[in-house]
């Protein structure tokens, strides 16, 4: 590390300007470091330079120290090889979400796979490409560094660091097996759920709230990509599918039969399964945590989140999430608020006492 940047490397190129090679390009020059660019779409690599994630390399360049290849999940492990090749001091890493087939195919086609560090940051957008990138996607996110060198881990390890994300330690197979569950089921759940709204009436439409928003919200990601990344990891996701049917066979059984003895607790405790399993999520810290909601009610005019939001400030209270709601044509919205069970009685009468208006019941 030299004395003008805070990250571990003072030159960093990157292979791959869509979403997360854009992101890290900005969060990198941000921190000092020196960062060219490569892609093979000259309109995706232009843009990154417009935005300020780099500069294209250029014939004359030196050795960068590090080559950080964020392309496509089907092309990985072939970049990977080249950048070996074409950079001999280099340290090469990738942040493709599938790890295992990659890491088999570089150690098997390249004699330099020990300066090769395979790895995942847990950091993403509902929209992907250049245009979405910024330089705080990984500030406190999970970042997966799978195990190799010693020294070449090491220096990975305090890049993740610098850029402000969580490193977490797994084995390639750990990993996939981890993301089949709670990245990859998840977005072929919501994508099965959206298109179910093909075929709704505009009046049904007419009632979409926060419930459908949410389980629907993923499923805008690009088809191009997560075809490639269910197919990379198609074993693990097809048992927890496996999994998920047998669960929805069972719904559908208490479901047909709901009078008969028996059906009503089988559903109660699919449902209670569910809460117990949300409760299991970490919480902002890290920490496993049961928080509590409070709905506030916000006229639709200009101003009025920003005044909740400052009145929250001055109070000194620490939200945890914060959702909105609003249906087209309706006067009012509705500020979701997650917080510490503790604080939800005390917030809620300050907010009553300042003139606010509270919705439904406590969570």
């Amino acid at each position: 590390m030299t004395g003008k940047t805070s990250a571990p490397f003072s030159h960093v190129h990157i292979v791959g300007t869509g979403l997360l090679g854009t992101s890290a390009g900005l969060a990198l020059r941000e921190r000092g470091v020196t960062v060219t660019l490569e892609d093979a779409s000259p309109s995706s690599l232009a843009l990154a330079e417009d935005y300020g994630a780099g500069a294209r390399r250029g014939a004359g360049d030196p050795e960068p120290e590090l080559v950080m290849v964020a392309t496509p999940p089907d092309v990985v492990a072939d970049v990977v090889i080249r950048q070996l090749e074409a950079f001999p001091s280099a340290l090469v890493m990738d942040v493709a979400s599938v790890k295992a087939a990659i890491a088999r195919d570089v150690s098997s086609a390249s004699s330099h796979s020990a300066r090769f560090v395979p790895t995942h940051p847990m950091a993403g957008r509902e929209r992907g490409g250049t245009v979405s990138g910024r330089s705080d996607l990984f500030t406190a996110r999970p970042w997966v560094i799978c195990p190799q060198d010693s020294d070449a881990h090491t220096a990975i390890r305090s890049l993740v660091v610098s850029l402000g994300a969580l490193p977490l330690e797994m084995s390639p197979d750990e990993h996939d097996d981890a993301v089949a569950l709670m990245s990859h089921v998840p977005q072929l759940i919501s994508s099965l759920a959206a298109a179910r709204l093909l075929g709704a009436s505009e009046l049904a439409l007419g009632l979409a709230g926060a419930g459908v928003r949410d389980v629907t919200r993923i499923a805008q990601s690009d088809p191009a990509l997560w075809i490639q990344i269910v197919a990379a990891n198609s074993a693990p996701i097809a048992q927890q599918l496996r999994s998920l049917r047998d669960d929805l066979d069972t719904v559908l059984g208490a479901l047909d039969e709901v009078n008969s003895a028996g059906s009503k607790k089988v559903l109660a405790e699919i449902l209670s399964a569910g809460v117990s399993g949300v409760s299991r999520l970490p919480g902002k810290h890290g920490t496993s945590t049961a928080f509590a909601s409070l709905i506030v009610v916000i006229d639709d005019s200009p101003g009025e989140l920003a005044r909740l939001l400052t009145q929250l400030g001055e109070w000194g209270v620490n939200l945890e999430d914060l959702r909105l709601e609003h249906s087209p044509g309706a006067q009012v919205g509705f500020a979701d608020l997650t917080l510490a069970p503790e604080l939800v009685a005390d917030v809620e009468s300050r907010l009553r006492d300042a003139g606010w208006r509270i919705a439904g019941e406590r969570a």
